[in-house]
């Protein structure tokens, strides 16, 4: 197992919890509105192996209760299940985050993590614009997984204007209609994959928060981060 990076402390990547952030190197999409497009397009060392990432942590542990893995794409490591194992037996709150289309890692990684945050990153149909060969069927039997399983979970989306409007809300809302979290995000035209992004206008707070509102007739919890 390798890491681009790591973020030695977190308040915000994992509820209630100060973490550390480990970023993976790839992905198996393209999402125009990515930040951490470096490490996906063409990962370049030095990279952190699981040893030394491990060491880290270990002399990270009087700062940190907890790691979160995200990427990049961390499912798409075959390391990724043994390694999420060797945190829980170290003792350390675990959290994953993925884009739900490799749901057979996932449930290999479920036995060693305590919450997962799955992005949807707009409806089904428009997954083709992020990379996917048709509608992504992965990503309907990761949100099932999910929902119907024993791990704490969030589901969230970030509202980039063009890609995940009203009507993709709609659908996106049916794909997790019952489940207990869910967060819409600000999309932040800073440093994009795609460069004509950074001089898109985000939508206001305002048109956020009436989007988080109709979604609470699909989720129990419903949280603005903006």
């Amino acid at each position: 197992m390798k890491f681009s990076g790591i973020q030695k402390t977190s308040l915000v990547d994992f509820p209630n919890r100060v973490a550390s952030v480990l970023f993976t190197p790839g992905c198996n999409l393209r999402c125009p509105y990515c930040h951490n497009w470096r490490i996906v397009v063409d990962p370049k060392p030095p990279f952190l192996n699981d040893e030394t990432t491990l060491k880290i942590l270990e002399e990270r542990k009087k700062f940190v209760d907890a790691v979160v893995v995200t990427g990049g794409e961390p499912t798409i490591h075959k390391e990724l299940p043994k390694f999420l194992k060797r945190l829980k037996e170290g003792g350390f709150g675990v959290k994953l985050d993925t884009n739900g289309l490799n749901p057979c890692a996932l449930e290999e990684c479920l036995p060693y993590v305590d919450y997962v945050a799955l992005d949807v990153k707009t409806s089904l149909r428009k997954y083709k614009r992020l990379g996917t060969q048709g509608t992504p069927a992965e990503l309907v039997h990761t949100v099932d997984i999910l929902k119907t399983g024993k791990v704490e979970c969030e589901f969230r989306t970030t509202v980039v204007p063009g890609l995940v409007d009203e009507e993709d809300l709609i659908e996106i809302g049916e794909l997790v209609k019952g489940a207990k979290n869910f967060v819409l995000q600000q999309f932040v035209p800073n440093d994009t994959l795609d460069k004509n992004l950074t001089s898109l206008k985000p939508l206001s707070r305002e048109n956020l928060a009436n989007f988080a509102e109709s979604m609470k007739k699909y989720a129990d919890n419903v949280t603005l981060r903006a």
